[in-house]
């Protein structure tokens, strides 16, 4: 099937043309803390069919957002990651998210979250906070850590090595600081902010 176009000779237009559809930087959103396999990305994009996130992912690699590579034993399993091109879209997310937070409101009953999806809002809180360095953030059962440095601020899965500092957050909390409505000093009040 051929790609759809804007036909518009304008930069927004052809980056929308690689990755406005519809499920597209949300699948970026889910691979920018490192690979992940099919089966991963399919848990944490409720609502998307597998026949949607198949054609993504295959849109996405032959755009060069994100490349697949066979792993295990066999080789059987694919693990979808980032290229280069992929991870400089993580300024569009935080720009989104940034500008989406006042319209989160109150969870609806039908809102599926996942603790890593504050990520992109936590790790700018701290970024007001911290101007280099590493934090390991805890929400519940999820661990993921923050790298901020003079190139911005980037997101992993796991706690870091040797964290500068811990974040332990509720999700109640995590979204308080993702709508802005607590200050992450507020939040954690036991960090010892440099």
């Amino acid at each position: 099937m051929p790609r759809r176009s804007y036909d518009h000779y304008c930069a927004a237009s052809r980056a929308l043309d690689v990755v406005g559809d519809r499920w597209s930087l949300l699948v970026v959103r889910e691979l920018c803390p490192g690979p992940r396999r099919y089966s991963d990305l399919f848990a944490d994009l409720p609502g998307i069919s597998t026949d949607v996130l198949a054609a993504r992912l295959k849109d996405l690699e032959r755009d060069g957002i994100l490349t697949r590579q066979r792993v295990g034993p066999r080789a059987t399993t694919a693990v979808y990651e980032l290229t280069p091109a992929g991870a400089a879209l993580r300024p569009v997310l935080e720009a989104l998210s940034d500008w989406g937070a006042g319209l989160l409101g109150k969870r609806r009953p039908t809102d599926a979250v996942r603790a890593h999806w504050f990520a992109l809002p936590i790790g700018r809180a701290v970024a007001q906070r911290l101007t280099a360095g590493t934090v390991t953030v805890h929400i519940g059962e999820t661990v993921f850590h923050l790298v901020v440095d003079d190139t911005g601020i980037t997101h992993h899965d796991g706690p870091a090595a040797a964290p500068d500092l811990e974040l332990r957050l509720d999700l109640t909390t995590a979204t308080a600081v993702a709508t802005g409505s607590r200050s992450l000093a507020e939040a954690a009040p036991e960090v010892s902010w440099p």
